[in-house]
């Protein structure tokens, strides 16, 4: 190969790789693809059986019905349980039941779990798995852990007085009987 040759593939190569480098890109970002059809979040909805979840107020932390993917406000007005889990979160796993059977006593206080740092169907497959029927609240955007300042470790359970006081459960930090529900919301 002569010099000349050797030249004009050299111009070739760089006049190809320039035209690529400036090329004109689409920079708009691909639409995120959901992880499961929606038909599929549909079918674990009916498998988790949830108890439909309380209307929503007027004003309050906007959260998704695990139950049926509404909308909903959920306000700080007692008295309520809300249990901060996460399907990644073993004591979580094993305090949810204990919860369920806590709120189907007479006369006990509403209980709402509220889902975060997980994903919607892994909950709903997470709750059918384990039999818990509660009504269930997504808060993907964590803004009611932001609330009222729950850390980040799990399980963390609040009891909201009916003056709408915020009080952290610590002890015990994990329920294992529901008489320890009971006497934590006296």
């Amino acid at each position: 190969m002569n010099n000349r040759t050797r030249w004009l593939v050299v111009v070739l190569v760089l006049g190809v790789a320039g035209v690529v480098a400036l090329w004109p890109r689409d920079e708009s970002p691909a639409p995120p693809t959901p992880s499961r059809p929606s038909q599929d979040i549909a079918a674990l909805r009916v498998q988790a059986q949830l108890r439909p979840c309380v209307p929503g107020a007027q004003e309050g932390i906007g959260v998704t019905c695990l139950g049926d993917g509404t909308r909903t406000a959920l306000a700080l007005k007692g008295p309520l349980l809300i249990n901060f889990w996460a399907t990644w979160c073993q004591p979580c796993q094993e305090e949810l039941p204990v919860l369920d059977s806590y709120a189907k006593q007479p006369g006990a206080v509403p209980v709402v779990p509220v889902l975060v740092e997980s994903r919607e169907a892994d909950g709903l497959e997470l709750l059918a798995r384990i039999g818990v029927r509660l009504p269930s609240v997504h808060d993907e955007a964590d803004e009611l852990r932001k609330q009222v300042k729950a850390p980040k470790s799990l399980p963390a359970t609040y009891y909201v007085s009916a003056d709408g006081q915020v009080r952290r459960i610590t002890d015990p930090p994990v329920f294992t009987a529901p008489d320890q529900v009971e006497k934590a919301v006296r």
